[in-house]
């Protein structure tokens, strides 16, 4: 079997922009999510406006510009090597994760971005995921429990990784909605399919309080 290789590494990012600021990005696959207010991002010949709470696919060099409220984008993005970090003139950048993660250069994969909305005391029982990912909460609380680690209480704007290897417990807020956002990185066999795993198989037939939002399943080159 073809061993996984470290040499790569999933970043999120925090851009907060001024209104009408612009700024550019050099050439890796990333997502971008708006988070407040609005952007338009041209890339590739194309130019896409993103309200908040949509999201936006790309690998190649893109130009970003914010709105006439400005903007907060959520930008994660997989790192071949040591790539430095790219900061957005007429804002500021706030590095909110960086973490390892491990794949195979030979195989292939898709880049997927979605968001996670609980109910009220909503749980996910324990799981595992077919690949790695960094989450961004947004809004509510979440209590998060990643292999043997202490349980961990996230706020808004925490972020944390999950390898998809170790099992994984969440317990959202019973007074307010909440929500992540997460960009993984999973084979591309399963395109279009849930990575989920329960610990319990039982668990799958069971409520699940929650709903999936799907922006990015895409293919992507990481050579």
């Amino acid at each position: 079997m073809p061993s996984a290789d470290t040499r790569y590494t999933l970043r999120l990012c925090e851009d907060t922009l001024a209104a009408a600021a612009r700024g550019a990005l050099g050439a890796l696959n990333r997502v971008l999510y708006v988070r407040r207010g609005s952007v338009t991002v041209a890339s590739a010949g194309r130019e896409t406006r993103l309200a908040e709470g949509e999201a936006w696919h790309g690998a190649h060099p893109c130009q970003i510009l914010a709105g006439e409220a400005g903007g907060s984008v959520l930008r994660y993005e997989l790192i071949p090597g040591a790539t430095p970090l790219e900061k957005l003139a007429g804002g500021a950048t706030n590095v909110l994760l960086t973490h390892a993660i491990d794949l195979d250069p030979r195989a292939e994969y898709v880049m997927r971005a979605d968001r996670v909305d609980f109910e009220l005391g909503g749980v996910a029982l324990p799981h595992r995921h077919r690949g790695g990912g960094i989450r961004c909460l947004i809004a509510g609380a979440l209590e998060v429990t990643v292999g043997e680690a202490p349980a961990r209480k996230v706020a808004p704007g925490g972020a944390w990784f999950e390898s998809g290897r170790e099992p994984v417990l969440a317990l959202a807020s019973k007074d307010e909605p909440t929500s992540f956002v997460r960009v993984a990185i999973l084979p591309r066999e399963i395109r279009g399919r849930t990575s989920i795993m329960y610990v319990d198989p039982k668990d799958a037939e069971r409520g699940r309080p929650r709903t999936y939002t799907v922006y990015v399943d895409e293919p992507i080159d990481i050579g």
